[in-house]
């Protein structure tokens, strides 16, 4: 049975290299400045690269006060299929300041949740991200006071942490605009949540939605905004209603790319196809989903990175300044939208 290798210590750094040991600390934690000839910083240096040697930064941080490490908790981000982006772009923006990221997903427990906060605060982090997977009014941990906090892909109810979040009305204002630009005049939409919900994203894509209507002198028809719950099957329901219609939408709005899945599959079932008969626009640009439509589904961007990177500027950079942050996503252009096709009129006999 192999017997593990005990990490090398900073007196073994220090003999290797003919220096005491604290010596070796001055220069490994870089205030050597005058006080160290350069010839003996590059010895000591040689000595940790040919040891292996490793700082304990736990203990670097008891001492400092300042770990370099930023807290990154959440419900599921890190295990989601597309939201993982947040993650990603926190990571990214934090190694550009010379900062690591500390993550844990804590799925809903709130007993995971408080002992992440406890095992963040003792390695001194220098502050949180507290991220959800999808956009909602939250509350932040009361653990979290006094320690720099910014919400992500979410908003603070009680309105004290700053809040980077998804321009909902904006996304779904330009999804709108997308399809009249190319001059449908009669537009549906189908949104992911029921006309009641609270959720921001339904509400913020609809109004969006109105705007763009109401901007272009287009009436907004009631009749033509279904509410599902961000389904394939919701979508495929919603979608066959409406081209079942006397006077079927010639473009519609999905508020998610599931949603547009399940439309494409409503129209194709009644011979009609996407765009020429019907134009789609969607929204997430979800990785495993918009791309592989046939045709590929041009929709709204949910912009992970950008808010990820946000949020990382807004914790270092303005920790004690509470700003809401609405951060827009880009509209991804593919095949699915073009010109509505002439109407036919029947001819009077």
């Amino acid at each position: 049975m192999a017997t593990r290798r005990q990490a090398p210590t900073m007196w073994q750094v220090a003999e290797r290299a003919g220096v005491s040991q604290a010596t070796v600390s001055l220069v490994l934690n870089k205030v050597a400045g005058g006080r160290v000839a350069r010839a003996t910083q590059e010895r000591v240096w040689e000595a940790v690269e040919a040891l292996g040697y490793r700082t304990n930064a736990h203990a670097k941080s008891l001492r400092s006060g300042d770990s370099g490490m930023i807290g990154f908790i959440s419900d599921e981000v890190a295990s989601a299929p597309f939201a993982g982006r947040l993650l990603k772009g926190a990571q990214m923006k934090a190694w550009e300041s010379g900062n690591v990221i500390l993550s844990v997903d804590t799925f809903g427990e709130q007993e995971l949740e408080t002992a992440s906060i406890d095992m963040m605060q003792s390695y001194r982090v220098r502050g949180v991200i507290y991220a959800a997977m999808y956009h909602r009014r939250l509350t932040v941990p009361a653990a979290l006071a006094g320690l720099p906090t910014v919400v992500l892909n979410a908003q603070d109810e009680a309105g004290e942490h700053s809040s980077v979040f998804p321009d909902e009305h904006d996304g779904g204002r330009r999804a709108a605009q997308r399809l009249i630009d190319e001059g449908h005049t009669r537009l549906a939409m189908i949104n992911i949540q029921p006309a009641d919900s609270e959720l921001p994203a339904g509400i913020g894509r609809l109004t969006g939605f109105r705007a763009a209507l109401e901007a272009a002198g287009l009436p907004f028809d009631p009749e033509l905004v279904r509410y599902g719950t961000g389904t394939v099957e919701d979508g495929l329901r919603h979608a066959a209603d409406l081209a079942a219609l006397p006077e079927p939408p010639t473009g519609i709005f999905c508020a998610n790319d599931r949603t547009a899945w399940g439309a494409y599959r409503a129209l194709e079932q009644r011979g009609l196809g996407v765009p020429d008969d019907c134009s789609i626009v969607g929204f997430d640009n979800q990785e495993t989903t918009a791309p592989h439509l046939d045709p590929g589904l041009t929709t709204i961007e949910l912009p992970f990175e950008a808010m990820a990177h946000r949020a990382i500027d807004l914790l270092l950079d303005s920790p004690d300044t509470v700003q809401q942050a609405p951060t827009q996503g880009r509209l991804i252009e593919r095949a699915s939208v073009t010109s509505p096709a002439p109407r036919t009129q029947e001819v009077s006999p």
